[in-house]
């Protein structure tokens, strides 16, 4: 049985690598369940997996988590240095879950401690650039992604080099917005921007997905997963979510990694690798669906993805302040404090004040990284005061 720790587990990753384990128990013995704030539901996980350790990272539902728990032989912690400390444990498997630049410090550790680890959380190749992919290189940990899109690119590569192929293109579905006219945007609502069309996800990634931040976040993944030239990196729009990726061989030949829109599948592959695992999720049948569809993406409506494209060509902090402003201006945007349209705007703004975010920076020290998190944060929480 291989030891597994979920970071994150009462959200959408949680969701899905949980069923995973609950379809192979004969596989799998769950040491770690992390959350944010939701006790309930980590305690029923709890109760079901009957892990050695669970953490809350809001301290404040410390203790409730512990009162819920007591008749467990369950250790139960909270806080993030508690979540840093749990990604130490030594397991075969950490599946980090967490959203945002949370997960950086927890990541860290497990890359230190595990076997391998399925990282569900872009934001942390995105901020760390190679930090993160230097530390699992020199304590030979395995990383695996579980976004669809690079989990396709993975299997698509088959252990040859990234300077193999002459193009790698990731998918996008276009989110809810695909077709709504640039004028309109302004108007969109929390409730529309949290409605993809294909994936079940939590509201911040889906309203990555409406930007097509997500997608541009994902670029940037690739770029330091693969250690690919951005410029072998592209994007197309392709609204049925069955195609994840294309790599492009310089013979003309292009590879298609196909799959159901159901992240248990690239979960199945991060969880059984090198095995393959039943999943669960609905069998593909092309016949049915009778159509695949692609388009150009439209810069011009979806500037978010242009404003990735600038951050991961220039490389260095803008990453970082991408990311940070990004987080912020979305959730100004759900609580109801800035239109949609005010999220590409208040990015574009960071950018074009990295000079004073942050210095001196250190990219190549947590502290450093940190820091311009910090600072980008505070400067972008500044500007929703001037429009609130």
């Amino acid at each position: 049985m291989r030891k597994i720790s979920v970071f994150g587990a009462t959200g959408t990753i949680g969701d899905n690598t949980l069923d995973l384990v609950s379809r192979h128990p004969d596989k799998f013995d769950v040491h770690v369940l992390t959350a944010h704030e939701n006790v309930e539901k980590l305690v029923g996980l709890a109760r079901v997996h009957m892990p050695s350790r669970v953490v809350v990272s809001n301290g404040e539902h410390q203790q409730a988590l512990a009162a819920a728990l007591a008749d467990l032989p369950i250790k139960v912690e909270a806080g993030a240095a508690a979540l840093v400390d749990a990604a130490s444990e030594p397991v075969d498997l950490v599946v980090m879950g967490i959203v945002g630049f949370a997960a950086l410090a927890p990541s860290l550790a497990a890359v230190r401690h595990a076997e391998a680890v399925a990282l569900a959380n872009k934001e942390c190749l995105v901020v760390s650039g190679a930090m993160l992919m230097d530390l699992a290189a020199r304590h030979a940990t395995r990383l695996l992604p579980v976004d669809s899109e690079h989990n396709g690119i993975f299997q698509l590569l088959d252990g040859r080099p990234a300077d193999t192929p002459s193009k790698i293109v990731l998918t996008a579905s276009g989110g809810p917005f695909r077709e709504m006219a640039a004028h309109e945007m302004a108007h969109v609502t929390p409730e529309m921007a949290v409605a993809h069309p294909n994936w079940t996800m939590g509201a911040k990634i889906s309203v990555d997905s409406a930007t097509l931040m997500n997608k541009g976040l994902e670029l940037i993944e690739a770029r330091i997963f693969f250690d690919i030239d951005p410029g072998l990196l592209d994007v197309v729009v392709h609204p049925q979510s069955i195609v994840h990726a294309f790599v492009h061989f310089c013979d003309g030949s292009v590879f298609a990694h196909m799959a159901t829109p159901d992240m248990r599948i690239p979960l199945a592959h991060c969880l059984g690798f090198p095995e393959r695992l039943d999943h669960g999720a609905v069998a593909l049948d092309l016949a049915a669906i009778g159509a695949l569809n692609f388009e150009p993406v439209d810069r011009a409506r979806f500037p978010c993805l242009v404003h990735a494209e600038r951050a991961m060509n220039v490389g260095g902090i803008y990453p970082t302040v991408l990311n940070a402003a990004n987080e912020v201006a979305v959730a100004g945007f759900l609580a109801g404090q800035l239109k949609f349209t005010d999220i590409a705007d208040m990015v574009a703004r960071a950018l074009d004040a990295e000079a004073e975010l942050v210095a001196p920076f250190d990219p190549s020290e947590l502290d450093g990284l940190a820091s311009c998190d910090k600072k980008t944060r505070h400067f972008c929480s500044e500007l929703i005061k001037d429009v609130s």
